[in-house]
């Protein structure tokens, strides 16, 4: 029986593990596919890390001292798939692919999940080149110059306002003439001069050389009509998928409450609506899906188990 099993591998599950276990949890399975670390291994450069600021080392790198930090203290890891995650009475099974069961006292998911593609034309191969989902990663690399932003969401026009305030001018691309967002929102956006929306519009390609993009085809749906404009920033916000299959049951209900976006609603100590099932990370409610916040929830998530373990005893 695990004192507490972990469900995935990015900062939220590393630092989890970390805290559990140095916490005095002896019995901490980590179960995470491939070599832990999380989307922040695809970066080239980490610029907004506290104590982090070397530029020669990438996401790889930064995420290598996480691993040998979290394992040292006793985390084990298992490269195994979970299938399920579900509650049998006091304790947790943990259902892993081809059928092995793990029996757990606690859980922690911190899945994670997945900016969508657009889907246009060198979005895939100029990702990391210029193509961005991350404003707050990203944005800085581009100040004082032109970007554009694809999307019509609340996301979208709150990234666009914060990348107004770095770059030069901001061009906000969307399919339809009206915007999804809030009108607070809408109304800020609309009133910031370096702003402008480009409406019943989508990306047609991103185009560039080795060097990264270079600039975009916009083309307007109700003419046909093609405009190419130069930058060599593009931020992609047109949702996200959470990685949330695992807290689906047999008849594929979700075993914990969750909002519209299939994302899981914790309280600000990462609880679930189930006794000792915690999530951290991008899979939470309101998650800014910034590495120092989930490793933030990772070790909230990992105090919590401990004080719950205690009390069950």
């Amino acid at each position: 029986m695990l004192d507490c099993a972990i469900v995935g591998g990015g900062p939220a599950g590393l630092t989890a593990g970390l805290y559990a276990t140095r916490g005095g949890l002896k019995n901490v399975t980590m179960f995470e596919m491939g070599m832990p670390g999380g989307q922040i291994t695809q970066s080239s450069e980490i610029e907004n890390y506290p104590g982090f600021f070397d530029h020669t080392k990438t996401g790889m790198d930064f995420m290598d001292t996480w691993q040998e930090q979290c394992f040292h203290f006793g985390l084990k890891h298992e490269m195994k798939k979970v299938e399920r995650v579900a509650k049998t009475g006091e304790h947790f099974t943990i259902t892993l692919e081809g059928g092995e069961q793990v029996e757990a006292k606690t859980a922690i998911v911190c899945t994670g999940s997945v900016p969508k593609r657009a889907g246009f034309k060198g979005e895939d191969e100029f990702f990391g080149k210029g193509v961005s989902t991350c404003a707050t990663c990203d944005g800085f690399f581009y100040k004082d110059k032109p970007v554009t932003v694809v999307g019509g969401g609340d996301t979208a026009l709150e990234e666009a306002f914060y990348l107004s305030n770095i770059c030069s001018d901001v061009y906000v691309v969307h399919r339809r003439d009206e915007f999804r967002a809030t009108p607070q929102t809408l109304d800020r956006v609309m009133r910031k001069e370096n702003i402008h929306l480009i409406t019943d519009s989508v990306i047609e390609e991103a185009f560039g050389d080795t060097m990264g993009l270079a600039g975009v085809k916009i083309r307007n749906v109700k003419t046909n009509e093609i405009i190419q404009m130069d930058n060599t920033g593009l931020f992609v916000f047109v949702g996200h998928d959470v990685n949330n299959s695992v807290l689906r049951d047999e008849n594929d209900k979700f075993i914990c409450e969750m909002n519209d976006w299939g994302q899981v609603i914790v309280d600000l100590s990462m609880k679930t609506s189930i006794p000792g099932l915690y999530t951290a990370g991008d899979m939470r409610i309101e998650a800014p899906k910034q590495v120092v916040s989930a490793a933030g929830d990772g070790s909230v998530a990992a105090l919590q188990v401990i004080s719950y373990i205690q009390e069950q005893q």
